[in-house]
């Protein structure tokens, strides 16, 4: 439950302020966006946290598996409730601005399907290079390592924000926060690249509500198979080593500095 409604919440929130940007250009710019979209983390993980420690990306769980965090057997639970979640808020999405957007594609001559409608096609999954950025140039590696990095990041600093041997974190009440923030910081710096998804559950959910809605190959970023390379493999990738990382080199550093210090991790 707390995985199936963490991810609806973030999803939802989310991907309402692009189809915002899009349909109605109530944001202008990728700073007010990542802005809903932390805010959004934030508000699921402090719903959620106690409920399931509110991982709500399959990227995190795998690399809390891999740490040490949870057992293995918990894993499939967790990808199916935050799949689930994902998938339901992206039919929330669809639901609620279906009628603007066929109104959006009447006016702009869009026919959905083709490749123009991935301007709307956006408000569910994500692009490389980001269609609403013509300046920017990537290439399917270029995207797969910024995903990877971005999602290294994130993942990186979840531990470090909730490591008992970590004296210097925030407060357990301020921690949902600052994972918010984070995931708003990276997006400043990946989403004109990628969009930013971070999070193969958050980007599968409503990409196959778009694709099953009558974008069909549209909602996909490219005839190659880049939505799996690029957003679910990229991630994943990005947590495992940040997993490894912290587990064998941070957090020996840590336990060793505590002891040094007289201190006790909890």
């Amino acid at each position: 439950m707390g995985e199936f409604l963490g991810t609806f919440i973030l999803t939802l929130f989310g991907c309402s302020s692009v189809a915002c940007a899009v349909l109605f250009g109530e944001y202008g710019s990728i700073f007010q966006i990542g802005l809903v979209w932390g805010l959004g983390v934030s508000l699921a993980v402090y719903m959620t946290r106690y409920l399931s420690c509110a991982h709500l990306n399959p990227a995190v769980s795998v690399a809390m598996v891999l740490a040490g965090r949870m057992k293995a057997k918990k894993l499939p639970c967790y990808l199916v409730a935050q799949l689930l979640g994902a998938l339901v808020a992206g039919l929330a999405l669809y639901g609620l601005f279906s009628a603007s957007i066929a109104h959006y594609e009447q006016i702009h001559n869009i026919v959905r399907g083709t490749a123009a409608s991935v301007d709307t096609a956006r408000m569910f999954g994500e692009f490389y290079p980001n269609p609403g950025d013509s300046a920017a140039v990537v290439s399917m590696p270029l995207a797969i390592a910024a995903e990877a990095f971005g999602t290294f990041l994130l993942v990186l600093i979840i531990f470090f924000l909730t490591e008992g041997c970590n004296v210097g974190r925030p407060s357990e009440p301020l921690q949902p926060l600052f994972v918010g923030l984070t995931v708003a910081s990276i997006i400043f710096f990946i989403a004109p690249l990628t969009q930013a998804g971070l999070n193969p559950a958050r980007d599968f959910g409503p990409r196959a509500v778009a694709y099953f809605c009558g974008w069909g190959k549209a909602a996909l970023p490219d005839t190659v198979g880049g939505w799996f390379w690029v957003y679910v493999l990229g991630p994943i990738g990005g947590g495992v080593v940040a997993a490894g990382v912290f587990r064998f080199i941070v957090e020996p550093v840590l336990v060793a500095k505590n002891k040094a210090d007289g201190c006790c991790c909890k």
